[in-house]
C-alpha cells in the first residue's frame, strides 16, 4: 500500500510536537536554562536564518508553562488521548489539503462532508439532515434565524429589513436558555429587542425549568393578533443550569400549528445515540433543526460544534450561510471526520454511557444523604388544594413520577439544604435566621469549592439557579471525556461530601451562638456578611474615645491586624482571615468552618482577651517615652545629690584612686546611702531598701498561661474545644476552610498581669549612687527595669557581711 510521505512526516511531527507539549520540560535541559531561554525568546525579534521545529515548539511550551509558580498547584489539563491526537491532526491535514489541486480538492472535501453528515445523523437519529459546521457554538442557530428569514419574507433577499415593517418577526425563548443568547441574535440579525419573546417557567406544575406550555400559547396568540409574525422557538433538551428537558413533543405541535421553525440545544441531546432513550428527548429528532456540541462530549479538543437542519431549498441554505460555495470552508469537518472514524460507533456511545451511568450512581447516593437536596422534585406544596385529601395525594403521587422520568439527565444538581436536615430532627424551617437563603448559598459555594479541590477528576462547578440559588453541578456528559472521570471518582465525591455535611451543619447553627457570644462584649462588635462561609465576623473596638475619626479607623486597622496575626499562630482548627477579597467589610476577623466540638464562649472570649492585651500593651508604648524621659531627668537629680552625699560620708582621702584602695583594704567602709528603684508603670522612684530586707528581686517574671482553659485541657488537644466533645485532632480533618493544608503553628501565650509579692513594685529599676570618679552611665530597660549601680561596690562587698543579691541594669 502506497502512503504518502508528506503524510508521513505530518503524523511523525504531530507525535514528536505532542510528546514536547505534554512534558513538563526537557529531561536533558535544567530549568534555569528553560527560563533563560523563554525570557530572552519572547521579546526578542526574528532571527534572520530561521529556527528548527525543535526550538519553535521548545518556545511554545515555555510559553504554556512559564508563568506557573512552584509554590501554586498546577491547572488540571485535559486529557488528549489517541482520538484527540486524530482531531489535532485534522487541522494540520487540512492545511495540507487545501494546496490540492481544484478538482481533487472538490471530490475530498465532498466526500468527508457527506460522511460526516451521514454518520452524525444515523447516531443521532436525526433523518435526510443536513450539516452546518461552525467554530462558535451560536453561529449555527444564527445562520438558521437566517435561513427562516428567507423561508417566510420572500422578498428579503432583495428587499432586506424593510420587509419586516409589515409583519415584526418574534424569536421565543425559554428563560432558561443560556444568558444572552437571544440578544446575541438580535444584534446579529439587525432586529429590535422587541422583536425577542422570553417564555417564563413553570411555576405550579412540572419543572420550575420547563418553559410554560400554555403561556407560551397565551404569548403566540396575542402576537399574532397584534399583527406580528411568530418565527422561531427556541427549546432546551437540557437546560445550562438544571439540565432539564423541554416538553419538545408538546413544543412540537404548538409550532406546527402556528407554522414556527422549533430549533433545540442542549447536553441531553447527546442521549439520543444511546438505544434507550427518555421520551421527551426522542422527540427532539422531530424538530426542525438542532445544535450538537461534539467536542466536550468525547472529550475531543477544537472539534467544530454541528447544527443539524432539515430545509428542501439549497438556494435558501446557501443564502443563509449553511451551505457554502467555498472548497476550504467544507474542511471544517475533517477533524471531527477523523475523530469518528477512529472512535466508531461502539466508542462514542460508551462514552457517552458512561457519562450517564456516573451520573446515575451520583443521584443515587445523594439520595440518601439527608441535608442534601438534588433539583428537579415538585414539592405538594404547589400542587392546590383538592376537595378530598386522597384526590389531592394521587394527584401529587402521579405527577412526582410523571417529573421525575422527565427530568432523568445527564445533569445532577444538588445543594446542601438547611431545610431538610432541620426537618429530619424536627426543628422549625420558617424563620430560623435572617438572611438564611444568603448564607445557604455562601455555603454551597463553599461545599463546591472544597469538593472540586479534593476530587479535582470529579469536574463538578458551580451554578446560579433563581429559584433553588447557588447548587453544585455535576456535568460528566461535559467534562468526563476530558478529565478522565470514573466510577471511584464518584465514590469518592460522594464519601468528601458526606465528611463536609457535618461541617457544614455545624458552621450553620453555631453561627447564632457565635453572634450571640460576640453581643455580651462590650468591646467586639460582630460583623454581619451573609457571604461568608463560616462562623461569621468580628471587629475589635479599642476603648478610645478623644481619638477622632481618622485617627480611629487607624487605630481600629492596627489593633485587628495584630490580633489576626496572634490568632492566626494559635494552635486551633479554625481559619481566620480577612474575609472575601472584594468583601465590603474591612479591618474585620473572619473564622473559617467549625466542628461540633467547638468552644464557641471559649474562642469568643480569647479574642477579647488578646484585643484588650493589645489595645494596653499599645497604649503603654505610647506613654513609654514621656514616662522614661521623666524618670530618668528625676533619676539624674537623685544620683547627683546621693554621690554628693556619699562624698561627704566617705571623705576627700577615698576619692584618690591609688589611697582610696589601700584605705578601702585597711579599713572598710559601709556607705549609708541606698538605691533606688524607677516603677515605670507608676513613673517613681523608689527606694531598693525594702528589696534588700525581704531577700526579693524583681526578675523577669515567667509568662503566664492563655486565658483559656489550657490549663485543663488534654494532652494533644487543640484549643476552642468542649471537653468530651468527643473530637480528636485526626476527627475534624475538613472542618475548616483549606484543611488540606495543615500549617504547624504555635501556640501563643497571653500575658496576664500577675499579683506582685508586695511591698515589692511591679515593675521596678534598682538605682544606686556612682562614685565620682566613675562615669555616669544611663540607664538601660531589661526585663521592664532601668537601673544604675557603683561599679567598685558591686565587686567587693565588706568582709563578714552577706553581699546581697541585685540584678541591675547592665
Amino acid at each position: 500500500m502506497m502512503v504518502d510521505p508528506t503524510l508521513a512526516e505530518m503524523g511523525k511531527n504531530l507525535n514528536e510536537a505532542m510528546k514536547i507539549l505534554e512534558d513538563g520540560r526537557k529531561a536533558s535541559e535544567p530549568d534555569a536554562d528553560r527560563r533563560q531561554f523563554s525570557r530572552s525568546s519572547i521579546p526578542g525579534p526574528l532571527q534572520g536564518d530561521g529556527q528548527d521545529v525543535a526550538s519553535i515548539l521548545q518556545l511554545v511550551q515555555n510559553l504554556m508553562h512559564d508563568d506557573e509558580e512552584e509554590d501554586k498547584p498546577s491547572h488540571r489539563m485535559q486529557n488528549v488521548g489517541e482520538q484527540g491526537h486524530m482531531a489535532l491532526l485534522g487541522h494540520s491535514l487540512a492545511a495540507y489539503i487545501s494546496v490540492l489541486d481544484r478538482e481533487r480538492l472538490r471530490k475530498l472535501i465532498t466526500r468527508i462532508a457527506s460522511d460526516t453528515t451521514l454518520w452524525l445523523c444515523r447516531l443521532f437519529r436525526y433523518e435526510s439532515g443536513s450539516a452546518y459546521y461552525h467554530e462558535d457554538d451560536r453561529e449555527g442557530l444564527l445562520k438558521v434565524c437566517r435561513l427562516v428569514l428567507n423561508t417566510r419574507y420572500e422578498d428579503y433577499s432583495t428587499e432586506g429589513y424593510t420587509v419586516l415593517n409589515s409583519r415584526q418577526p418574534v424569536i421565543y425563548q425559554s428563560a432558561t436558555c443560556r444568558p444572552g443568547l437571544g440578544q446575541h441574535l438580535c444584534s446579529q440579525l439587525g432586529l429590535p429587542l422587541s422583536s425577542l419573546c422570553t417564555v417564563p417557567c413553570n411555576t405550579m406544575f412540572g419543572s420550575q425549568h420547563q418553559m410554560d406550555i400554555a403561556l407560551l400559547d397565551k404569548l403566540i396568540r396575542e402576537d399574532v393578533e397584534t399583527g406580528k409574525l411568530p418565527l422561531l422557538l427556541i427549546a432546551n433538551a437540557g437546560t445550562p443550569g438544571a439540565g432539564h428537558t423541554d416538553k419538545l413533543g408538546r413544543l412540537k405541535e404548538l409550532c406546527e400549528q402556528y407554522g414556527m421553525w422549533l430549533h433545540i440545544e442542549g447536553v441531553n441531546l447527546a442521549t439520543l445515540a444511546l438505544w434507550e432513550v427518555s421520551s421527551p428527548v426522542t422527540a427532539a429528532t422531530r424538530s426542525d433543526s438542532m445544535t450538537l456540541t461534539l467536542g466536550p462530549w468525547l472529550g475531543l479538543p477544537a472539534v467544530p460544534a454541528v447544527t443539524l437542519y432539515r430545509h428542501e431549498d439549497p438556494a435558501l441554505s446557501l443564502a443563509a450561510g449553511l451551505t457554502s460555495s467555498q472548497p476550504v470552508e467544507k474542511l471544517r469537518a475533517l477533524p471531527l471526520w477523523l475523530s469518528l472514524q477512529y472512535l466508531g460507533h461502539d466508542g462514542i456511545v460508551e462514552k457517552i454511557r458512561h457519562a450517564v451511568e456516573l451520573s446515575q450512581q451520583l443521584l443515587e447516593k445523594l439520595k440518601t444523604l439527608a441535608s442534601i437536596k438534588t433539583s428537579g422534585v415538585v414539592s405538594l406544596s404547589r400542587i392546590p388544594p383538592i376537595s378530598g385529601g386522597s384526590l389531592r395525594d394521587l394527584l401529587g403521587s402521579l405527577i412526582l413520577s410523571i417529573v421525575e422520568d422527565e427530568l432523568n439527565s445527564p445533569v445532577v444538581v444538588f445543594r446542601f439544604s438547611q431545610e431538610t436536615s432541620a426537618e429530619s430532627s424536627g426543628g422549625s424551617v420558617e424563620g430560623y435566621f435572617a438572611g438564611e437563603r444568603e448564607v445557604l448559598d455562601s455555603l454551597n459555594r463553599w461545599l463546591c469549592e472544597r469538593l472540586a479541590q479534593l476530587v479535582p477528576s470529579s469536574g463538578v462547578d458551580i451554578v446560579e439557579l433563581e429559584d433553588e440559588g447557588t447548587c453544585v453541578r455535576f456535568t460528566p456528559l461535559m467534562t468526563a471525556a476530558a478529565l478522565g472521570t470514573q466510577r471511584c471518582d464518584v465514590d469518592l465525591l460522594v464519601e468528601r461530601l458526606i465528611e463536609l455535611i457535618p461541617v457544614l451543619n455545624c458552621t450553620l447553627r453555631l453561627r447564632l451562638d457565635f453572634r450571640e457570644e460576640v453581643y455580651r462584649h462590650s468591646a467586639l462588635s460582630y460583623i454581619e456578611d451573609l457571604n461568608w462561609p463560616g462562623l461569621g465576623a468580628v471587629r475589635y473596638e479599642p476603648r478610645i474615645e478623644e481619638l477622632n475619626d481618622s485617627k480611629r479607623k487607624l487605630e481600629v486597622e492596627k489593633i485587628n491586624s495584630e490580633l489576626l496575626v496572634k490568632l492566626q499562630e494559635l494552635d486551633a482548627d479554625l481559619i481566620f482571615s480577612t474575609g472575601l477579597e472584594f468583601g465590603p467589610e474591612k479591618d474585620c476577623i473572619f473564622i473559617g468552618m467549625a466542628t461540633e466540638d467547638l468552644d464557641v464562649a471559649e474562642l469568643v472570649d480569647t479574642i477579647a482577651a488578646l484585643g484588650r492585651d493589645i489595645e494596653e500593651n499599645g497604649r503603654l508604648l505610647e506613654n513609654m517615652t514621656e514616662v522614661v524621659r521623666k524618670g530618668i531627668q528625676e533619676a539624674e537629680l537623685q544620683l547627683q545629690k546621693d554621690n554628693q552625699d556619699k562624698l561627704m560620708e566617705e571623705g576627700v582621702l577615698r576619692q584618690i584612686p591609688l589611697v582610696g584602695s589601700v584605705l578601702n583594704w585597711f579599713s572598710p567602709f559601709q556607705s549609708t546611702v541606698k538605691g533606688r528603684t524607677f516603677n515605670l508603670a507608676a513613673g517613681s522612684l523608689d527606694s531598693t531598701e525594702p528589696t534588700y530586707s525581704m531577700k526579693a528581686q524583681t526578675g523577669g517574671l515567667a509568662s503566664p498561661e492563655t486565658p483559656t482553659s489550657s490549663a485543663k485541657r488534654l494532652p494533644g488537644q487543640r484549643l476552642f474545644r468542649r471537653d468530651g466533645a468527643g473530637g480528636s485532632d485526626s476527627h475534624s480533618e475538613t472542618s475548616s476552610v483549606g484543611q488540606a493544608e495543615d500549617l504547624s503553628r504555635e501556640r501563643f501565650p497571653q500575658p496576664t498581669t500577675p499579683t506582685p509579692p508586695s511591698p515589692v513594685p511591679d515593675e521596678a529599676v534598682s538605682v544606686v549612687p556612682e562614685s565620682p570618679e566613675t562615669p555616669q552611665r544611663p540607664p538601660t530597660q531589661e526585663n521592664g527595669e532601668v537601673g544604675t549601680q557603683e561599679g567598685e561596690e558591686e565587686e567587693r562587698e565588706p568582709v563578714g557581711q552577706e553581699a546581697p543579691v541585685e540584678e541591675t541594669g547592665r
